[in-house]
């Protein structure tokens, strides 16, 4: 009777193994069962977060191609709202216009946060004669009003030397420079005009690191990738300079110049599977990847409310579709 009961034991331990691995290959086979193309575009703040989800995202489906373009915020919601991409790369919220845009395509979407993000204050590591700038002093620089006017670092603050300021920023179409303006200069879009633009971070980096008197931003994971070849401000809201860290953009005291990050997806994505198991896959494994590029990771209850409402929106995109 002892030898039967082992048996049994034996047996039902080996039926529910196989099970487990049956159930471990169905979920392969469901993964590896997924093809197609998702054609992403938008903010190049947003392209390291995508880029890492994406490159993990090939060992869970292969056969999935994901493509990425870097068209800035405003460039990637113009393709998005004419049908070219189903997930839109951003770094700030939809405008209104482009919100229109999407409507008179028939493209409905949902916003969702992926990560925080602070915009880093940058000069080269020569300048020995800034650490901090006030938000005040970041206006007088970039405000409209401040072009061919404002072209030395002693009209800055005094003290500073009689050198030429060489201004570098993302380009018009980017939703860093929408951001810093709405931010610093009280007005989204309004700004000198007299700066090199780039929609690239990486050429606004080698422009900073290739002249002593030059100023620019970008996001801070760019600043990080770039440590030895950079310098970080400190930016002073009124309660004395602070740096951006995890910490002070996570808590908000690196004030005015923290903020959240997104992906816009539309409801055409929201009937293609591999785009679905692609999104579920983003807001699964955001928390462990975006701090590896740089980034500040949403708490892990908002990623789970972020795909909560992810699922409840293909639902109704499904539903809807059904019903015409």
């Amino acid at each position: 009777m002892y030898k039967i009961i082992q048996l049994i034991i034996l047996m039902a331990g080996t039926t529910f193994l196989i099970s487990c691995q049956g159930g471990n290959q169905q979920a392969k086979a469901t993964s590896s069962d997924l093809s197609g193309t998702i054609n992403i575009d938008g903010s190049s703040t947003v392209y390291p977060v995508t880029e890492a989800i994406a490159e993990e995202f090939r060992g869970v489906a292969r056969d999935v191609r994901v493509t990425i373009g870097v068209s800035g915020t405003g460039g990637g919601f113009k393709k998005f709202g004419r049908g070219e991409t189903v997930i839109s790369d951003a770094s700030r919220s939809i405008k209104d216009s482009e919100a229109a845009a999407c409507r008179e395509n028939g493209i409905s979407y949902i916003e969702l946060a992926v990560a925080y993000d602070g915009l880093a204050v940058i000069v080269n590591p020569k300048n020995n004669w800034v650490n901090n700038l006030t938000v005040s002093e970041l206006k007088t620089i970039w405000e409209p009003s401040a072009q061919n006017r404002i072209t030395n670092w002693n009209q800055v603050r005094a003290g500073f030397p009689d050198k030429a300021l060489k201004l570098l920023g993302p380009g018009t179409a980017s939703g860093t420079f929408d951001y810093f303006t709405e931010a610093i200069v009280g007005e989204s879009g309004a700004s000198r005009g007299d700066f090199m633009p780039s929609e690239d971070d990486h050429v606004l980096v080698q422009g900073v690191a290739g002249d002593e008197n030059a100023l620019g931003f970008f996001g801070l994971a760019y600043y990080h990738e770039n440590e030895g070849r950079l310098k970080l401000l400190g930016v002073d809201a009124g309660q004395g300079p602070v740096l951006p860290s995890v910490i002070t953009v996570k808590d908000g005291t690196y004030s005015p110049l923290s903020r959240p990050l997104y992906i816009y997806v539309s409801s055409e994505a929201a009937k293609r599977p591999e785009v679905v198991k692609f999104v579920e896959f983003y807001l699964e494994n955001a928390a462990e990847l975006v701090g590896d590029v740089g980034y500040i990771p949403l708490p892990t209850e908002e990623y789970a409310t972020q795909l909560a409402h992810f699922k409840d929106f293909v639902t109704k995109t499904i539903a809807a579709a059904g019903s015409n």
